[in-house]
This record gives C-alpha cells, structure tokens and sequence, in this order.
C-alpha cells in the first residue's frame, strides 16, 4: 500500500513539475511582451531558443502522454466525437438544411438584394445537394449528377457531401500528433517543437497561404501526405479542420491569436470546423465574458459557432466557416477587435502591480448566457446551429 501511495505521489509531483514548465514559458513570453511592447521581436526571439523550445515540447509530451490521458474523457476523445458528428453523422447535413429553410422564409417576407440572392441561392443548392430536388440554382455550364442534383463540379473550396476519402484535418502546435491513431483522419501536425518525426516544423504565425487548389479530393489527400519538413507554405480552402488545442493562450498577445484565427479561415473549406481548446480549471461561469468576447471576435471573421462545451479542465469550441460579404475581409470587423481575444493571464502582471483586477467581471448577462447555451455535464452538446 505504501509504495502505491509513493508512486502516486511521484506521478502527482511529475505533473506539477512539467506544468510549472509549461506555464513559465507562458509567463515568460507575457513578461518580455509587456516589457518590449513588440510581440513580434518576442515572437522571433523565442523561436530561436531551441533549449528552452525544447524542454516545452517534452514538457508538453510526457503531459499529454503520461497524466493527460488517465482522465475518462480528453480533449482529443472530444475533438474525434465532435468531428464524426459533424462530417459523418448528420451535423453538416442539419446546418446545411436550416440555411436553407432560413433562406426560404427570408425570401417570403423580404426583398432580396443582388447580394442576398446569391447566398439564398447557394443554400438552396445545398438542400438539393442533400435531399436530391430539383435545383434552381444551377447554371447552364453546370453539371449534375444521375439523380438530379448538384455535383458541386467547380466548388473546389466547400466541404462536399457525403465526405469522400478522409477528414483532412490541420493540427496547429500538435507537439506528438495525437490524431493520428484515428483511421478517420488524415491529421497534418506542425509545431515549431516537434517532439516526434511524425509532427512537420513550422511557425503557424508566418505560414504563407497559397491560392486553392482545383483538384480532386483524392489528389489533395496524396498532396498531403507527401509534405515534407519543414512547412512553409500550405493551399487556401484544403483543409477539413484545423485545430487550436491549447494553443493560442501560449501567444503573449491577443493580435497574434486574432492572426491565427484569420489564417485558420483562410486554410479551411467552406462549412469546415476551427477546433479550440483552451484551459481553464474555474467554474463555467467565472470566464463568462472571456467566452462571449472570443465568440464575438471569431465569428466576425467568418465563423458561425457549431458547439461548446465546459469541461471540469478545458473549454471546448468548434466554429463552422461562413460565407461572409467581401468588406468584412479586414483585421477589424465592426465592434471587433484582436483585444477581445484576451485570456485572464494577460491581465495577471497588472493585477499584481496595480493592486486591483482589470479583467472584464462576471455579471447577470453572462450568468443569462450560460444559462441558456451551455450545458454543465461532460459530452453534453450545445448546437447552436442544429435547432
């Protein structure tokens, strides 16, 4: 019994220890932030500290590995059900179907616009695409399948159904590659730490994004599979998923998670999945504005949010990718800025040196918005777009 106990409670200091190091890197990367002002000097700096990068990506793998994975349900159990939901078991086909009843009853009591036709018109096509009626939104040049209805033949940068070949899926700072045990994925990991051959080198933040590629699903698929190390350069609109899974708390600076949001639009599919995870071992309620503002601030990019959940640990996203009209291709979007995208710990320096806490707090409203979209119990769903 008493060398049980001991082993527990090595395991226990092993966790401490390897979380210690993980969040002093992130505290670290905050301190010279806030004492440079220049996120991107700091950004270069600390990519080019291979001992320190280093003891973060084993820190990070023997976490993940050796005490992550003791827990019933983790962040990549939730991230698999959420995906095979959405691609393979009828989520994409509900969203897909409510756009179009939404577009019906908007052309019964309004005026449609140019603009507003055309979006009408490609949510129409997607009931057809999935019901197989006759659809009205075909062009002369278009083509159609035996039964009738649209082949998609020129939407080389939409999510096709049914999905044919694998779930491309983009896993940023993926350290070990953990979706690849999945048959169901054809997961890419990049890190700029690999802690395993399988994992590509690349900076997320200076990844070039090249124009779409027109090819095949299963030429896009071989195209992937032969990426080499390290990646510099990846095509617009190829991706199923991309991932965040504890990601962006480690950037310093809001901005450089604003970025990262845009880029991931810019790499998924229409109707893909941007995946983001990020800790927090509170009470729901206590980021309540937290959530709301990073709601807020990904989908006035282009994102439509699919599901939330509030595990014990972890609050777990998953946002749909939009069509959006072309003025709202900026870095700021109406009332949304990058600052909106800001974790507790920015503002934990302040706090300590100002003697008060400058996070936005807890209110009624947010108590009313959780309330309403979020269900406490692990593996319960909110779709907000499925009612």
């Amino acid at each position: 019994m008493a060398a049980k106990s001991d082993h527990i409670d090595e395991s226990k200091e092993d966790h401490i220890r390897l979380a210690n190091v993980v969040k002093g890197v992130h505290a670290g990367l905050r301190r010279k932030y806030k004492e440079s002002g220049d996120f991107v000097r700091t950004w270069q700096d600390h990519c080019q500290d291979e001992e320190v990068l280093s003891e973060y990506a084993d820190a990070m793998h023997h976490l993940a590995v050796d005490h992550w994975t003791k827990r019933p349900d983790t962040r990549i159990d939730w991230c698999r059900d959420t995906l095979l939901e959405y691609f393979l078991h009828g989520g994409l086909v509900k969203v897909l179907e409510k756009d179009a009843r939404r577009s019906a009853l908007e052309r019964q009591t309004v005026q449609q616009s140019p603009n507003a036709k055309g979006d009408s018109q490609a949510n129409e096509c997607a009931a057809c695409l999935l019901k197989n009626k006759n659809c009205k939104a075909l062009g002369a040049g278009d083509q159609v399948n035996a039964n009738g209805s649209h082949m998609w033949n020129k939407q080389y940068d939409t999510v096709q159904l049914p999905l044919e070949g694998k779930i491309r899926l983009l896993d940023v700072g993926s350290c070990f590659n953990p979706f690849l045990e999945f048959e169901e994925f054809l997961p890419v990991g990049i890190d700029i730490c690999p802690a395993k051959p399988s994992v590509f080198h690349c900076d997320f933040l200076h990844l070039e994004t090249t124009e779409t590629l027109q090819l095949a699903w299963d030429t896009l698929d071989t195209y992937m599979s032969n990426l080499r190390s390290p990646i510099e350069k990846l095509p617009k609109d190829s991706f199923h998923v991309v991932v965040f899974s504890l990601l962006l708390e480690y950037f310093p600076a809001p901005y450089q998670r604003w970025l990262c949001c845009q880029k991931a639009r810019k790499l998924l599919m229409k109707n893909g999945l941007l995946v983001i995870i990020t800790p927090d071992s509170h009470p729901q309620h206590r980021n309540a504005p937290m959530i709301k503002s990073w709601r807020t601030a990904i989908e006035s990019m282009g994102f439509a949010r699919w599901r939330y959940v509030k595990q014990d640990h972890l609050h777990c996203m998953a946002f749909r990718k939009v069509p959006q009209p072309r003025d709202r291709d900026r870095h700021l979007v109406g009332d949304a800025t990058p600052d909106m995208l800001y974790i507790p710990q920015d503002f934990s320096d302040d706090a300590a040196n100002n003697g008060s806490d400058v996070a936005p707090t807890y209110t009624s409203t947010d108590e009313e918005f959780f309330r309403q979209t979020v269900h406490e119990l692990p593996r319960a769903f909110t779709d907000d777009e499925s009612e």
